[in-house]
């Protein structure tokens, strides 16, 4: 199986540039002395996660003879897609759970995208069907080697901006953020040690690692989890990636996940979902090396009621 490469990386970096923020890598000096922390705020994109990197990639190399473009997603890669179209003036469709928080609904729609809801476990069989309606084409979440390259963009700018890191923590669900930024990590910084961070109601990458191969989880054991985000599986393509470029994982308890939700409000001045915050409490429950370390804040879209009940403990 092929892998995506560093010049895969730096060719999306290419396409996406006129399309995404190029986020700041901001220095926190509330963190471990001995861990220098570093917070890489993909919450800033204008969708208010990283999604846009992969989505821009993909339907620039993919779509640009077509007219519609179909997704399935839990809502920032929904919303990536939406966004990216409206862009490229193509029809978006995409297909979301209807466990979905109504805020990522929502925002999807304003991107001018026909939403599609369905239920639990059902998205990419829907999405099927709706690629066979339109004729649109296919942007997977993840498992697709133009998204990992477009996610990988994160680490080219970390390397760059901080080519000594000793370490990086990255959200893992799908594993297509974590296969690109550990690509680029560890071509341009090969001494770093790259860390997956899940929660532990969702940990089937981790189980699977240890294992050496796939895990599958029940949707119903995933979507325990708080953080919406992380209840995809890797897929064969980017489980081949953490293999071969993980360092390790960290599992991260509820609790640990809301606790770095009001870290990163209290201290950061961040909004981060439960998604985004897990890197950082991966980072507050360790182990990880003496250094610098870079925490990944994949995104900020979290329903305003979750996030005043987070705040309020």
């Amino acid at each position: 199986m092929d892998l995506v490469t560093i010049d895969d990386v730096r060719a999306a970096a290419e396409r996406v540039r006129p399309h995404v923020v190029r986020t700041p890598l901001l220095a926190e000096r509330w963190g471990d002395p001995d861990r220098p922390l570093w917070i890489k705020p993909e919450s800033l994109q204008a969708i208010g996660a990283f999604k846009v990197r992969g989505a821009f990639n993909a339907i620039a190399v993919r779509a640009a003879a077509a007219t519609d473009v179909v997704a399935y997603s839990s809502g920032n890669h929904a919303q990536a897609v939406a966004y990216a179209a409206a862009v490229h003036g193509l029809h978006a469709h995409i297909v979301m759970p209807e466990e979905t928080p109504n805020v990522k609904i929502e925002a999807t729609r304003e991107h001018g995208a026909r939403v599609v809801l369905c239920g639990a476990g059902q998205r990419e069989a829907v999405a099927a069907q709706v690629v066979a309606e339109t004729g649109g084409v296919m942007i997977p979440p993840f498992d697709d080697p133009n998204v990992i390259a477009g996610q990988g963009t994160i680490g080219l700018e970390i390397a760059e901006d901080l080519p000594g890191l000793r370490t990086v923590l990255i959200p893992v669900s799908g594993g297509g953020l974590a296969s690109g930024i550990a690509t680029a990590v560890r071509a341009l910084c090969p001494d770093a040690t790259i860390l997956g961070v899940e929660p532990e109601l969702a940990a089937d990458t981790a189980e699977g690692l240890r294992r050496g191969q796939r895990a599958d989880w029940p949707i119903q054991d995933r979507n325990r989890t708080i953080a919406d985000g992380l209840r995809s599986q890797p897929s064969e393509l980017t489980f081949a990636h953490l293999r071969q470029l993980l360092d390790g994982m960290i599992t991260v308890s509820e609790d640990e996940i809301r606790s770095a939700v009001r870290e990163l409000a209290d201290r950061a001045h961040l909004v981060a979902e439960p998604s985004g915050a897990v890197a950082l409490a991966g980072y507050r429950k360790g182990p990880i090396p003496a250094g610098p370390a870079v925490v990944i804040v994949s995104g900020g879209n979290i329903e305003p009621r979750l996030l005043r009940e987070i705040l309020a403990v």
